[in-house]
């Protein structure tokens, strides 16, 4: 597996608690993919989520720190074509949900994810 895109709690759990909630599977993703990515959206949630309290941490110190130690990268697609992207999956109103999944959707990547619903209609999910 070449690229490997993250969901945002998953970058939460890797913080936290150095994955221990992920499955072998998702592990397994992990060591094996070049390249981890997350959408820029993930950053924007992160941030939102410090905003109403659901972490304590900023979303800045978190993304350094996997930075860091797992080499985490954001994703540098251009964003009118992860919007294109973004427009063909109807099956969610969360804009989080929608824009992660474009961004792995545009480059046929998968996406590592414990959200039942993106695993339902994205056939890249794996958990």
């Amino acid at each position: 597996m070449k690229r490997l895109y993250l969901d945002t709690h998953i970058l939460i759990w890797l913080y936290q608690d150095g994955g221990a909630r992920l499955t072998p599977q998702g592990i397994r993703a992990i060591d094996f993919a070049e390249q981890l990515l997350i959408s820029p959206m993930v950053e924007l949630e992160l941030a939102y989520l410090q905003e109403i309290s659901r972490i304590n941490c900023p979303a800045a110190t978190i993304l350094d720190c996997l930075q860091r130690d797992i080499g985490l990268q954001t994703c540098q697609q251009p964003f009118a074509a992860v919007i294109g992207a973004a427009l063909k999956l109807d099956w969610t109103r969360d804009p989080f949900d929608r824009i992660i999944v474009a961004q792995a959707a545009h480059r046929e990547s998968p996406l590592l994810t414990a959200d039942q619903n993106i695993a339902k209609y994205y056939s890249a999910a794996i958990w």
